[in-house]
């Protein structure tokens, strides 16, 4: 297979193996990173390695020339019939990808000069050095979550794991170097709760770094910064700061790209809202509240009056009833564009890093109804750190059912353009905005930083 392109020399190119873990929330910074390198650099060369499947998803959206796709066979289950299996789907990916892979890097053409693969896919790091190619770590959470499973230690040293939340949920965790005071519930879930069951590939991900030549973080440095400092003084590999990895480059394109089968009638209707009167709402790609939390939601997005943009995917058709006059639900929408638009006022958000990063980059405070792994640390950076949101859920109890009543009077309030508590919350929000945007400029925190990583891919390829 020849991915070699133009008149460049093929001693002259770097040529970059991109792995992603198979899902949204890792291909799309992967994906976004790729496309910064690709901009920056028109002699780096970049084969993104996917499933079939997911070239079928994703592979006709634009890209520059020099990143082209390299598939592998659908040896994972799939993304249709995984959901609520993700321990037996993590285990494929860590048991049936690699052969594959790398039949696939033996017959690229230039060779491999650099790997950047997702954390999760701990068997790359081993491959990559089985083949004396270089590799970088991509981290696609926030810093925060990493320090956890990097300090575990001191969670056990200190009593709090294992821990039983019902009874100790309100304990501080004060001790883990670069992070501010947290509650043992504003941890990663599968410290206490969802996700034990693959507690121990979070430690195995983090092992794994140590076989890796770069480190790679989807995080703005003024927003993580004591974090990402911390981890600085205590790892030796060289790190970058690359956030926020959205696709904020489309933007500035004029076309409005479309989901399968979609218009974007959505967005002539958010025309006709008024500035910062629409609330959207998306609890992820992968995780759902159950369906009766989900009709509770609906219900009481329809009684507070309030208008709403609602992605709902699968439950899409579920929804359309009953919605009243100020609803619109979609099954797909170009979720930055959305954010940005200037009717929006609020996100209700299940708190993925990539959603956190685009509702920070695009100015919108958040109502956060986390659910799983990192999704309950990224709340509380949210309220607590950046305070530009509130939290659906303030109790223990992380099931418990939400009521309708409920949920319609916190989002009137949420969404009172009037209220002096939502001014400040959105005066806040603009702020952090303007830190992600001044993080991507010339010369801004970011833009070095990705600078450097390339400087130093560069650098190993010549020698």
């Amino acid at each position: 297979m020849d991915h070699l392109g133009g008149n460049l020399e093929p001693t002259t190119i770097c040529h970059v193996m991109a792995l992603p873990f198979p899902g949204r929330g890792h291909i799309n910074p992967m994906m976004n990173l790729c496309r910064s390198l690709a901009s920056k650099r028109p002699d780096i060369l970049i084969t993104f390695v996917v499933t079939e499947e997911w070239l079928g998803l994703i592979g006709s959206e634009p890209k520059p020339d020099n990143i082209s796709f390299g598939t592998i066979p659908n040896v994972l289950t799939s993304e249709r019939a995984r959901a609520g299996k993700f321990p037996a789907f993590f285990q494929e990916v860590l048991t049936k990808m690699e052969a594959p892979v790398e039949r696939l890097l033996g017959q690229l053409k230039p060779p491999v000069s650099t790997i950047v693969a997702d954390t999760y896919l701990m068997w790359a790091f081993e491959m990559a050095n089985r083949n004396n190619i270089p590799v970088a770590s991509l981290w696609t959470m926030s810093v925060p979550v990493y320090s956890v499973f990097q300090h575990f230690d001191l969670l056990v040293q200190n009593g709090h794991f294992p821990i039983e939340l019902k009874e100790r949920g309100e304990e501080l965790v004060e001790y883990i170097p670069g992070i501010s005071s947290t509650r043992v519930v504003d941890l990663p879930t599968c410290v206490y709760g969802h996700g034990r069951d693959i507690l121990h590939r979070g430690f195995e991900a983090i092992a794994s770094v140590s076989k890796a030549q770069f480190l790679l973080f989807c995080s703005v440095y003024e927003l993580e910064s004591q974090a990402i400092d911390a981890l600085k003084a205590s790892i030796s590999l060289p790190i970058y700061h690359i956030g926020p990895t959205i696709p904020y480059f489309k933007l500035e394109q004029e076309e409005i790209v479309t989901g399968p089968g979609e218009t974007t009638n959505y967005f002539r209707w958010l025309d006709m809202q008024p500035r910062g009167s629409v609330l959207y709402v998306s609890q992820g790609s992968t995780h759902s509240a159950p369906s009766a939390q989900l009709d509770e939601i609906a219900a009481g997005l329809r009684d507070s009056g309030v208008r709403y943009l609602w992605v709902a995917r699968a439950e899409a058709s579920l929804f359309k009833e009953g919605r009243g006059d100020m609803g619109l639900v979609v099954p797909w929408c170009d979720q930055l564009r959305v954010l940005c638009h200037p009717s929006l006022g609020g996100f209700w958000s299940h708190c993925g890093w990539g959603s956190t990063s685009e509702a920070a980059f695009a100015g919108i405070p958040l109502l956060t109804f986390p659910l799983y792994w990192d999704q309950a640390p990224n709340s509380k950076v949210i309220v607590d750190d950046w305070k530009i949101g509130w939290r659906v859920k303030s109790g223990l109890d992380v099931d418990k059912l939400i009521k309708r009543d409920e949920i319609a009077g916190l989002v009137k309030r949420f969404m009172d353009s009037e209220s002096d508590e939502v001014k400040e919350m959105r005066r806040r929000a603009r702020e952090i905005s303007e830190i992600c945007r001044r993080a991507i400029r010339k010369g801004g925190s970011s833009d070095t930083s990705i600078d450097a990583f390339i400087d130093d891919i560069l650098q190993h390829h010549k020698n």
